[in-house]
């Protein structure tokens, strides 16, 4: 791990050049830039996560910790390049008393060239991250409801300040269980009158599954919140018997469809890594989430 204490953006890519060198590691093999826009509290735990998924894109990771109550005004920065962290690289910022509010600047000469650029606030996010000087440069910019104080209000945020290219990881936590609704509903024929989704209060996954079913189903949907984990269970009323997706622990689910046996399907929770993962794999916008959260009713 590399320290620099009152430095500057250009001189903390110029220490990655001067470490990638040393090690004899080019950087023709990473693929793009993510800025993590954090605070203490959240920086560690997406700065790790990040770096899990680093092991499957190979990527320069920054992360801008925003420290504006700091008596003096200056850049502090940890680097690291390689080695345990993996094929990436990884710097840590911290930008204190005034420079909080350049972390544009800051980050600008540290973006690899040719490159696209990836933003992720694993906390509170602009109600526009589009508009954000950070997010002017992304092409893919990723938000996450479920970690703020009111994530349906951060949820309504995202809504009205969407732009194609946004999205959230509420949406990426569905998509295991949107795999299994859609697979399991093709082997069903009858008319759907009604759907109700139940699952832990307040979380935007929640909002977002009846959004997306009440939209691909054209049918309307109930929400029932309770003070378990995630999606307990779906419900989906037809003119035979309903089809119904209940989670048996965390990472299981049985599915009850008319005239079939039971089957009990592996769906585990996922970590931050994976789902960052996952939105990494593409970078044109996600238009089904688009739909979703521009028709979404809260």
């Amino acid at each position: 791990m590399i320290r620099l204490e009152n430095t500057s953006g250009g001189a903390v890519a110029a220490a990655i050049t001067a470490e990638r060198h040393r090690l004899g590691s080019p950087t023709t093999g990473m693929v793009l830039t993510l800025l993590i826009l954090a605070d203490e509290e959240s920086q560690a735990d997406a700065t790790a996560a990040a770096v899990a998924t680093a092991r499957q894109h190979p990527m320069r990771i920054i992360t801008l910790i925003a420290r504006p109550d700091a008596r003096i005004t200056q850049l502090d920065a940890m680097i690291s390049v390689g080695g345990d962290d993996g094929p990436g690289e990884v710097a840590v910022l911290r930008l204190r008393g005034e420079l909080s509010e350049y972390a544009n600047s800051v980050a600008v000469p540290l973006l690899l060239p040719d490159t696209p650029v990836v933003a992720y606030w694993p906390g509170i996010a602009p109600d526009v991250p589009s508009d954000s000087k950070i997010g002017r440069h992304a092409q893919r910019r990723i938000t996450d409801a479920a970690n703020v104080r009111d994530p349906l209000a951060a949820l309504a945020t995202r809504k009205s300040g969407y732009v194609p290219g946004d999205t959230d990881l509420a949406w990426a936590r569905l998509t295991q269980w949107r795999s299994v609704l859609a697979s399991s509903f093709d082997q069903a024929s009858s008319p759907v009158h009604h759907v109700r989704v139940e699952g832990e209060r307040d979380n935007p996954s929640i909002a977002l599954l009846g959004a997306w079913l009440g939209q691909s189903l054209n049918c309307s949907v109930e929400t029932v919140w309770n003070d378990k984990q995630g999606v307990t269970s779906v419900q989906i009323d037809m003119d035979q018997a309903p089809l119904t997706i209940s989670r048996v622990d965390a990472k299981t689910v049985v599915v009850v469809r008319p005239g079939r046996a039971d089957a009990h399907l592996t769906l585990p929770r996922r970590s931050v890594s994976a789902l960052l993962a996952e939105e990494l794999r593409r970078l044109d916008p996600d238009d089904m989430y688009g739909e979703v959260i521009s028709n979404l009713s809260l």
